[in-house]
């Protein structure tokens, strides 16, 4: 045989040799808990469904690789991977464990009331008017006997951590009568028992009156109303009469 053919044919053979093995794919298996999430690598969809053996070349093995996966009623979750070259002879495993999403509808164990996702609510001013608590449309209803008089309210909080206190705010005279929705900043369903709203009402020559109502009844209730019936107040010389006719 001629000896440049000989050496062609075995440069070829090599050659061919080293394509195959730099051409050579790689057996990841890809698996979760639960099964059946869609996995993407990479920001591709690489399968519908766990498990699965996915065959990746060279060049994407030997690089991070970032595997997300996905399934309905549970969170998405990435990983971030990197094999050396001795771990790809094993034909290695990414496996991904699974966090179930709150179901909205399921009932919260501390408050069989409301839901999951009812208790997870809290009144936020950068998201105001978003929770069932701000939705929930109330009845406000005041008299007094006489009528006339001012009406006041202020928060006041057991867990001034959350919510806060605030001053009275002047709402109208009686009698009083609106709807109106609770915008208490940092009130959820699990601290309203913890806060109440004090009504009192006012009158030149009566004496002041004051009435409490807590928000989670009242939300339960859909009402906050009240009738108060004012105590004319003594002239100092009527009470100088009175102390002088009680010795």
């Amino acid at each position: 045989m001629n000896l440049n053919i000989f050496y062609t044919s075995f440069f070829i053979l090599v050659s061919l040799v080293n394509f195959v093995s730099l051409a050579k794919n790689y057996d990841i298996t890809v698996t979760s808990d639960p099964e059946g999430a869609t996995v993407y690598l990479n920001g591709i969809v690489v399968s519908n469904t766990t498990p699965c053996v996915l065959s990746l070349d060279k060049k994407t093995v030997t690089k991070t690789m970032i595997f997300k996966f996905e399934k309905e009623g549970y969170k998405s979750k990435s990983l971030t991977v990197s094999y050396n070259k001795n771990e790809l002879k094993f034909n290695p495993m990414v496996f991904c464990k699974m966090e179930q999403k709150p179901d909205a509808n399921k009932i919260y164990t501390s408050d069989p009331t409301v839901t999951v996702a009812q208790s997870q609510q809290r009144v936020d001013r950068n998201n105001a008017g978003s929770t069932d608590m701000e939705k929930t449309i109330l009845r406000w209803f005041f008299d007094s006997d006489p009528r006339g008089a001012r009406i006041y309210y202020r928060v006041i909080s057991s867990v001034p951590n959350e919510v806060k206190n605030t001053n009275e705010t002047y709402l109208s005279t009686t009698p009083y009568e609106e709807t109106r929705g609770f915008n208490i900043l940092g009130l959820t369903y699990d601290n309203s028992r913890d806060v109440t709203i004090e009504v009192k009402v006012s009158k030149r020559g009566f004496e002041d009156q004051v009435k409490r109502f807590n928000v989670r009844q009242a939300l339960d209730q859909q009402e906050i109303s009240g009738f108060f019936e004012l105590v004319a107040k003594e002239e100092p010389q009527q009470r100088q009469e009175n102390n002088t006719s009680s010795n």
